[in-house]
């Protein structure tokens, strides 16, 4: 069996789970998050683009999977689950029948069920199939913050995971830049930067990279159509490594051919901007006042109109599309306090759309019980490729 944590640790996480249950008086959960079932069973899958849901109810009965048949065999050996049931598909196979027997079995009828309604998993014609189904028969209740609210404070053994991701993120970053210079294209930049991870047992990650020069260096997602680097040039570069699905990234402009003095600028102020940021983060602080330090550093300097209205995020295990793992969010006025075992993605950008110039930088964070630490090696510096 695949398990890539001690079972002990899968315990402890499911018995917060029914706590959790019990203070918000609810007596099961449909949970339907990939990241929910992985944090608390293991259970390892893209599967989830289908109707599959893992049933957690309040008492001690034995949790419930819901999915397809080819995910029999995942279940069985990547996860701590027991009770799997199958739903096959069909000309109209409405798979919410099979949930609502399973509910039955578990005596649910008539009770406060939660539902997470944040995933990717549960797109609106399946609610709806569940909606119509359990209407009138229990009492479906919104709880998509249940299980994230315990992801987002990791455990030692989750932080080692993050760790050895941050070490990959390194190490790609390198690969990446020794690869970025005039006429080089971006998809083998791309691949030296995949290399490095796969080689160092990381996983596929869960979105990007957003890797672009030239009018795409300004883009802050990810965009189809690589091409060749010009001469001059400027190539943004940000990315996730994921070790056993947890994710750390990385995020850097750098200049190709010859520096450029504006751009320049542009870089010591994003600078001083993340490590005000940085400074900012630490146990029991507002989340919202990293995000006041990215602001002032760049409003002062008169950067203001360039910069984003957020500038960062949670990361923990994600699956695809994305690797930002929210809430939270690092906005102003987010009064979430920091806690130890928090990991934050910390970005600056700035995006001056008239001159054609992007300057970015980012690392990941964890809290600590004293401060924060970078788990980045790497300082961000204005790097020219030649």
């Amino acid at each position: 069996m695949a398990l890539h944590f001690d079972r002990g640790e899968f315990t402890q996480r499911v018995a917060r789970a029914r706590e959790a249950l019990k203070r918000d008086k609810l007596d099961a959960v449909l949970l339907f998050a990939q990241e929910s079932l992985y944090y608390l069973t293991g259970f390892d899958t893209t599967g989830f683009v289908f109707f599959q849901c893992l049933v957690l109810t309040a008492d001690d009965q034995p949790l419930t999977l819901l999915t397809r048949r080819p995910d029999l065999e995942q279940a069985r050996r990547t996860s701590t689950i027991e009770d799997i049931r199958l739903w096959y598909d069909a000309e109209g196979a409405d798979p919410s029948r099979e949930l609502r027997a399973i509910l039955e079995e578990k005596k649910l009828k008539g009770c406060r069920v939660g539902i997470e309604l944040r995933a990717f998993g549960l797109t609106a014609d399946k609610y709806e199939l569940v909606r119509r189904q359990l209407e009138g028969w229990c009492s479906l209740v919104d709880a998509s913050s249940l299980v994230r609210a315990l992801r987002v404070v990791k455990s030692p053994a989750e932080i080692a995971y993050v760790r050895r991701s941050a070490e990959l993120a390194d190490d790609a970053l390198i690969a990446m830049l020794d690869a970025s210079k005039p006429g080089a294209f971006e998809g083998v930049i791309a691949g030296a930067g995949s290399k490095v991870i796969f080689d160092g047992g990381g996983d596929p990650p869960p979105s990007g990279p957003v890797l672009g020069s030239g009018d795409r260096a300004l883009l802050v997602r990810s965009a189809t159509g690589f091409r060749h680097l010009d001469a001059v040039d400027q190539l943004t570069l940000e990315f996730a490594a994921s070790y056993r699905h947890y994710c750390a990234c990385l995020m850097r402009t750098v200049a190709i051919g010859k520096p450029n003095e504006q751009q320049r600028r542009m870089f010591e102020v994003t600078r001083d901007a993340l490590q005000a940021m940085t400074e900012a983060a630490g146990p029991g602080r507002p989340l919202g006042e990293i995000d006041d330090a990215h602001r002032r550093v760049y409003d002062a300097a008169g950067y203001g109109k360039f910069r984003m209205s957020a500038c960062g995020y949670s990361l923990g295990a994600s699956y695809r599309p994305t690797w930002m793992d929210v809430p939270p969010m690092l906005y102003s006025g987010n009064p979430m306090p920091a806690e130890p075992g928090m990991v934050l993605f910390l970005h600056a950008i700035l995006i001056d759309a008239e001159k054609n110039l992007a300057m970015s930088a980012g690392h990941t964070i964890t809290i600590t019980a004293g401060g924060r630490e970078v788990l980045s090696r790497l300082v961000p510096e204005y790097k020219v490729c030649v």
